[in-house]
């Protein structure tokens, strides 16, 4: 981000605005993946899952969406799901509109449908599609998203690659090298993103890393990057992957990023995972992204995360006071999400 747009997402913190905002724009989907978190039981709290919600179709989901934009006034808006493109007429109205309101916008999707060409002309788009590993791992598990249909749809596109390392690819020696490899070849990518797999509290199974595959992972990955730039992913932030944000409390990425699902009311909280995520075994390129910002320093032992952290509580101070004053003068309450990448 330009300087001009740090400073702006700095005032809005002040102001008791979050600069990231995250919006389920559908409950549907295509694919039935293992693992996928907005489909998990404890996503929407355990009471409800994503499935059950309400969600909105064609002009309305539009005007509904632009509305929540204008009123919260985020720098980044993450479209998410389910899989978006189940919405790609909706999309088409929406990207023009974000793209003049001077919004980074981001589109997670599994590419089970053709990316259009006319996309990459917006300056601030960019369209991420989920890859779960090499071919054989990644068709088995996102049936009709496969490695034959994505390629087929990427064609005349420009994007990010994103894929999350679980603990079945984190024991494979020689795995991620052999998946950057491939999508380096591509013309259509423009970078490669890696996370790690995390799980709710008290969850087990095998895509759950275990530390020493989490060691593993960041060596590997701080070896590869030198060797294949298109894997951008900085070094302090792959360090992170070894001591992630303890709480949600002490996560920048959750303090700045408000997150809805598809109903366009229920606020998913404490991040974009829902229920109880594990924060010791998180594994979110953002998160990690945002901690390496946070541990720079800017004066001293002062760091960006105190300032950032500063700046929330003063931020959070005049939220409680709006909703005081909205209550004690019996106007409607404006809701804040206060908390979402895929």
């Amino acid at each position: 981000m330009k300087t001009n747009e740090v400073l702006k997402a700095w005032a809005g913190i002040l102001a008791g605005r979050k600069p990231s905002l995250s919006i389920e724009i559908t409950k549907e989907c295509p694919l039935r993946c293992p693992g996928c978190y907005a489909f998990d039981a404890a996503h929407l709290g355990g009471e409800t899952a994503l499935r059950q919600l309400s969600d909105f179709k064609g002009s309305e989901l539009v005007q509904k969406i632009l509305a929540i934009v204008d009123r919260e006034q985020p720098l980044h808006v993450s479209l998410v799901g389910g899989d978006p493109m189940v919405r790609y007429r909706e999309l088409e109205a929406l990207l023009p509109e974000l793209e003049s309101r001077g919004i980074h916008t981001q589109i997670v999707t599994s590419a089970f449908r053709v990316i259009p060409g006319a996309w990459k002309n917006y300056k601030r788009l960019n369209v991420v599609v989920s890859i779960d590993g090499l071919q054989p791992e990644h068709d088995e598990r996102r049936k009709p998203a496969t490695y034959e249909r994505i390629l087929k749809n990427i064609v005349d596109a420009k994007i990010t690659i994103h894929s999350t390392i679980t603990g079945n690819i984190a024991s494979r020696p020689g795995y991620l090298e052999e998946f950057l490899r491939f999508w380096s070849a591509r013309p259509e990518i423009n970078k490669v993103w890696f996370s790690l797999f995390t799980p709710q509290i008290g969850a087990t199974g095998p895509e759950i890393l275990t530390q020493e595959q989490r060691v593993a992972v960041a060596e590997e990955l701080l070896r590869l990057r030198p060797l294949y730039p298109i894997l951008d992913m900085p070094e302090g932030l792959i360090r992170e992957i070894l001591s992630p944000p303890a709480t949600p409390a002490d996560c920048i990425f959750a303090l700045t990023t408000g997150t809805i699902s598809a109903d366009l009311r229920t606020k998913i909280t404490p991040c974009q995972f829902g229920g109880e995520p594990d924060c010791s075994q998180c594994g979110c390129i953002a998160s990690m992204g945002l901690a390496a910002v946070g541990h720079h320093r800017v004066l001293g032992p002062l760091t960006a995360g105190h300032l950032f952290h500063a700046s929330d509580r003063i931020g959070s101070s005049l939220r409680a006071m709006k909703r005081t004053f909205s209550k004690t003068s019996k106007e409607p309450e404006t809701e804040t999400f206060t908390i979402l990448s895929n």
